[in-house]
């Protein structure tokens, strides 16, 4: 693998509230077992990656997954709650099906505009904020040729990298997919700035 400045963002492992359709928000749940598995897998494909640290959200179910990818590649973790995924106010720990009942019309608003969620929850924009000067205080600091790994969650990783590249949050949500579970998003370096060079890569 050819070597160059690039920061890997790392969805974490399968939840059951993921597995079941509930919302998690900033609930702190655990990894199930199969998210113990994904995170294993994640870990060994991304040692190829030789990267020199990783840098997580506190959230357990991120913490947990970076530490086996932390294991995998020799190198510490290091824990940054701005990393944590959007907060969904009340539809957090609600099953989608609820949500949908309740909250029709929100729904239908927020496919139209970058609006709370949750009614008092956090929007894309605060959500890449706060995540968005995380990954800049990373890529300051990132030496040549050195890799970066941050695990996180599908909407905190997206926001950060739309606030680096200038994407419209919105228009971000529509333009990619959602991130599945230790699936990892790339940002490489090149002669134009930081790019999105893998967006759903997985081991």
């Amino acid at each position: 693998m050819t070597a160059a400045r690039r920061v890997l963002l790392v969805r974490h492992g399968e939840t059951d509230h993921n597995a079941g359709g509930v919302w998690q928000g900033q609930l702190d749940t655990p990894l199930s077992d199969l998210g113990v598995e994904q995170a294993r897998a994640a870990g060994r494909a991304i040692a190829a990656y030789r990267p020199s640290r990783v840098i997580s959200s506190d959230l357990a179910r991120a913490a947990v997954t970076a530490q086996h990818v932390a294991e995998a590649a020799g190198v510490p973790v290091t824990l940054d709650p701005r990393w944590r995924e959007i907060h969904v106010g009340q539809w957090q720990g609600l099953h989608t099906s609820e949500v949908r009942a309740r909250y029709a019309d929100l729904l239908v608003e927020m496919d139209r505009a970058d609006v709370r969620r949750g009614v008092d929850g956090e929007t894309l924009a605060e959500v890449g904020s706060r995540a968005g000067e995380s990954l800049r205080e990373v890529l300051d600091d990132l030496g040549d040729d050195e890799c970066v790994v941050i695990v996180a969650h599908g909407v905190s990783s997206r926001a950060a990298i739309a606030h680096l590249l200038g994407i419209d949050q919105h228009l971000a949500t529509h333009a990619l997919a959602t991130m599945g579970n230790c699936h990892w998003a790339e940002l490489r370096q090149s002669r134009i700035g930081w790019q999105l060079s893998a967006w759903n890569a997985h081991a």
